[in-house]
């Protein structure tokens, strides 16, 4: 583990509205253990799946595209095609061509867009209702956020789990 404190006892981010603050420090703190625990994962156990459970592989593609289209949904749009085709091809390694350290760095280029998507956010705008999906099921821009945050933390837990599962194997 990291010496230093957890993402939300560092302060407040300066440029994060208030109400936001907490999304973001998951976000941040997710991002620190994955760099953490991913750094010198071996790229031939990426797509393990001990005891039937999510590939490595998996949950960083699913972390960064699911960020994606919650913060797409946040902004009032629909997801792109490129998105379409991401989210289909989560899961799925391109005949093994792709590395612990791309996934990771695409996971911190996410985080970094969403950072930046929050510190844009005007809380007047957090109770606005958005859209999910083609079936635009109701949310709340604040919903859409805490949803992303809740949802990044679990799968960066699983992800811990699993990896300690592999490493603990090899």
């Amino acid at each position: 583990m990291s010496a230093a404190p957890e993402v939300w006892l560092r302060g407040p981010l300066n440029d994060v509205p208030a109400l936001l603050q907490p999304v973001a420090h998951a976000l941040l703190q997710a991002r620190d253990e994955i760099n953490q625990l991913m750094h010198g994962f071996p790229d031939k156990l990426l797509w393990e799946r001990p005891v039937g459970l999510a590939s490595p592989g998996f949950h960083l593609q699913h972390l960064t595209g699911v960020l994606d289209r919650l913060f797409t949904y946040a902004k009032q749009e629909q997801l792109s095609q490129s998105q379409l085709a991401y989210l289909q091809a989560e899961g799925k390694p391109v005949d093994n061509l792709i590395y612990t350290d791309d996934l990771v760095t695409a996971f911190n280029g996410q985080v970094n867009k969403a950072i930046t998507q929050l510190e844009n956010t005007t809380e007047i705008t957090l109770t606005e209702a958005r859209g999910v999906g083609r079936a635009m099921l109701p949310s709340t821009v604040i919903g859409l956020y805490v949803h992303a945050a809740e949802h990044t933390m679990r799968h960066t837990g699983q992800l811990l789990v699993t990896v300690k599962i592999l490493l603990e194997r090899s």
